[in-house]
């Protein structure tokens, strides 16, 4: 069984966006590191971790610093996030033909940058929410600030999408209405809810399939199998129960990553090892907006391409491991995925090395 999540070590790849948003707040934050006796190398930033409570210890130190300032540091660090040392996702994000494209980013945050952070997209009549889950329904929100930091982020990156006068209707956050609730109509400038069931914010659903200016489809196709073969390279997480993770894409995910043949068997077996009826798990599934199909590509994806890195199989295994019909059939997928054949991905591979 593996720990709780809040357990868990969280990937400190954000450290440079913490040190950039001290230094706009006006304080050094090498002093709170050193205090907390957390390891500051920005050389090996991208395999350090941290863990929840720790990061907690770090936020609250700053806000602390910060109670007399104008600015809000939860603000500030959302603010000044930026895919620093994960370029590709930005590249990937500022390409995107749509709004609803671009919102894949959400699965990457989580596996990539924090898995607490878990942000889904539910449509309701006339309007799309972006729901995020730090705590489940019933228990008490954890982390208020981490809740604004997410939120401050969404809507910088939604306001350089869409424009910085997109009419966003309303955030809501499960959190008490706080003493500092000023910053929060300065920040956000939308109707701002507390004491709600459910974190999120609202807009027009109309505005998730609104083209994009800055659409850009070969860059977009790129950065996302660059992305794609980060993922491939993560190792496989291990010691998890039926539902590992805080959320049904994330135990499906799980479950083809270490029982591969699932990708041939249909969901039907996967709602049998997940321990829910098929038709349950169609259900949930609608419910977060997520297609069975999709997972299932994301997973061949990967898998795909951490086999043909690694050379110790043919492409005819390979495919056949995937649950394809045929070579054919695997390399028009891969084609599709990655704007190029498996032959030619693994020939590039071993040139490179």
């Amino acid at each position: 069984m593996s720990p709780p999540l809040h357990l868990e070590p969280i990937p400190f790849i954000t450290l440079p966006n913490w040190v950039k948003a001290a230094s706009q707040c006006g304080f050094n934050i090498e002093p709170v590191f050193r205090e907390l006796g957390i390891e500051t190398d920005l050389i090996h930033v991208e395999s350090a971790t941290v863990s929840a409570p720790l990061l907690q210890k770090v936020m609250e130190a700053c806000v602390t610093r910060t109670r007399d300032s104008p600015q809000h540091f939860p603000f500030v660090l959302g603010e000044t996030f930026a895919f620093d040392y994960l370029p590709d996702i930005d590249t990937f994000l500022a390409t995107s033909p749509t709004l609803r494209d671009g919102l894949r980013v959400f699965d990457w945050v989580r596996e990539l940058i924090n898995p607490l952070i878990q942000v889904r997209l539910a449509e309701i009549d006339a309007e799309a929410h972006l729901v995020l889950d730090l705590a489940p329904s019933g228990e008490p929100a954890p982390y208020p600030y981490f809740s604004e930091t997410t939120f401050a982020s969404i809507v910088k990156f939604g306001r350089r999408l869409l424009g910085s006068d997109v009419p966003f209707r309303r955030l809501c956050f499960r959190h008490a209405r706080p003493a500092h609730v000023a910053a929060y109509d300065a920040y956000f400038r939308v109707p701002v809810l507390f004491d709600q069931p459910q974190q999120l914010l609202a807009f027009d659903r109309a505005l998730l399939d609104q083209p994009l200016d800055g659409a850009f489809p070969a860059l977009h196709r790129q950065a996302r199998f660059r992305v794609e073969q980060r993922l491939a390279q993560l190792p496989p997480k291990a010691g998890h129960d039926a539902l590992p993770s805080p959320g049904l894409v994330a135990a499906i995910e799980q479950a083809f990553a270490t029982q591969p043949a699932l990708l041939g068997q249909g969901i039907d077996r996967m709602a049998a090892v997940l321990g829910l009826h098929p038709r349950t798990l169609q259900r949930r599934l609608q419910d977060e907006d997520q297609r069975y199909a999709e997972l299932q590509d994301r997973a061949r994806f990967r898998l795909a391409v951490r086999w043909l890195e690694d050379g110790a199989q043919d492409i005819e295994t390979i495919s056949e491991r995937l649950g394809f019909s045929d070579r054919r059939s695997f390399t028009r997928a891969f084609r599709r995925w990655s704007g190029t054949s498996p032959s030619a991905f693994r020939g590039k591979e071993r040139a490179d090395g």
